[in-house]
């Protein structure tokens, strides 16, 4: 504690607020400049205001990120939505909802990096908008376009323009997104940190439930977001496979269905049509909670969705279903296998298809299920 009424205060520290005691104050008693003492080196800025799974993918950047400028503090601007999954992140000093908050931020600030890397004119104008040294991905020209900063973000432009060139990619999002920045992607990782008490709260949710602890569990999520249908496999589908399954394997699994409130009434049919015990976890789950409960799961059978990268990020087996959007773009680190038919047609990025059966239609029970045997051998290997 303070000896004196007057005490040093470190404003340059990582720890330091402002406004209120710093964590290791209330924790340990301590002043500045404490054993916890990290002097600031400088600050990043990170825009990402793109879907939820977009903003957690991008979360594998920052051990390299940290790697490149180390002693840096990194503040992330996203929308309210995706700031649950950047809490308790090692690797972010600030999370500024996007808002007047980010706002204030921007007009008051002086950043060593920007980092930008979606190019909608949102995300851009907030690029341009910031002040600092050096910017990365994409700015808003005054002129109202967006401009790419690099011939690495100009690619990356061009296939969100030109769906031939999206289609022949083969680079992950995370090689693309480092090239852009000039990094290795040796190191990425996605970044999720769970408290304890978040894992307990999901552990005492599906022993309410009736799930036995220990039982291995195939975690079924029927939701595929909102932007493309057809990302969502067929209802039939998700019904016959979780038939054959506990047919097949009567002793060997438990079914846990996930979904949003847009599968509220998919997963009711489900569960009124299926032939065997099947438990849901709800459709109102906050989106933390939610993690928690994937991270229960010994293999996740997903779209491209949320709970895909969820279950990445917690190092679940994963088996992963594509159809219009691109598999080439996920990686798996390892830890699972992507299932989707042979057509020329993939990764058409097209919200309406006219074509029938579609993508989705064409992946079968079999070819679902046997992926998912697959993935529970290779953990009973392990």
């Amino acid at each position: 504690m303070c000896k004196s009424d007057i005490c040093e205060i470190a404003y340059d520290c990582f720890h330091f607020l402002g406004d209120k005691p710093c964590v290791w104050h209330k924790h340990e008693k301590v002043v500045c400049k404490c054993k916890f003492y990290a002097p600031n080196k400088g600050h990043i800025l990170i825009i990402k205001l793109d879907a939820v799974g977009d903003v957690l993918r991008t979360t594998c950047l920052l051990p390299v990120i940290a790697n490149k400028w180390p002693g840096m503090g990194v503040t992330w601007i996203t929308r309210a939505e995706s700031v649950p999954l950047l809490m308790n992140n090692p690797f972010i000093q600030e999370i500024l909802p996007f808002g007047p908050d980010a706002i204030v931020h921007l007009l008051s600030r002086d950043f060593h990096i920007v980092i930008n890397l979606d190019a909608g004119k949102i995300s851009a104008g907030l690029a341009s908008m910031a002040r600092g040294k050096e910017k990365t991905g994409y700015v808003l020209e005054n002129v109202g376009h967006v401009r790419p900063t690099n011939a690495a973000a100009e690619e990356w432009l061009r296939m969100g323009i030109f769906d031939d060139l999206k289609k022949k990619n083969r680079k992950t999002y995370q090689r693309i997104m480092c090239e852009i920045l000039g990094l290795t992607s040796e190191g990425v990782k996605y970044v999720l940190e769970l408290a304890p008490s978040e894992t307990g709260k999901a552990c005492d949710h599906l022993s309410a439930l009736g799930v036995k602890p220990g039982k291995p569990i195939i975690g079924i999520h029927t939701g595929g977001g909102g932007r493309w249908k057809h990302k969502q496999w067929r209802e039939e589908g998700f019904i016959g496979l979780i038939d054959e399954l506990m047919r097949d394997h009567p002793s060997m699994f438990q079914i846990l269905l996930f979904g949003g409130p847009p599968e509220r009434e998919l997963n009711q049919r489900i569960m009124e049509n299926v032939n065997v015990p099947v438990f849901d976890t709800g459709c109102d789950n906050d989106i933390r909670h939610f993690a928690a409960l994937i991270r229960q799961s010994s293999v996740v059978l997903s779209g491209d969705s949320l709970a895909m990268h969820v279950a990445i990020a917690t190092g679940r087996r994963v088996v992963a279903l594509f159809g219009p959007t691109s598999c080439a773009e996920i990686e798996l680190f390892g830890l699972g296998e992507k299932v989707f038919p042979e057509l020329d047609c993939l990764c058409c990025y097209k919200t309406v298809c006219d074509c029938s059966p579609n993508c989705m239609e064409l992946i079968s029970i079999e070819m679902v299920k046997n992926a998912i045997i697959r993935q529970r051998d290779l953990l009973r290997i392990r």
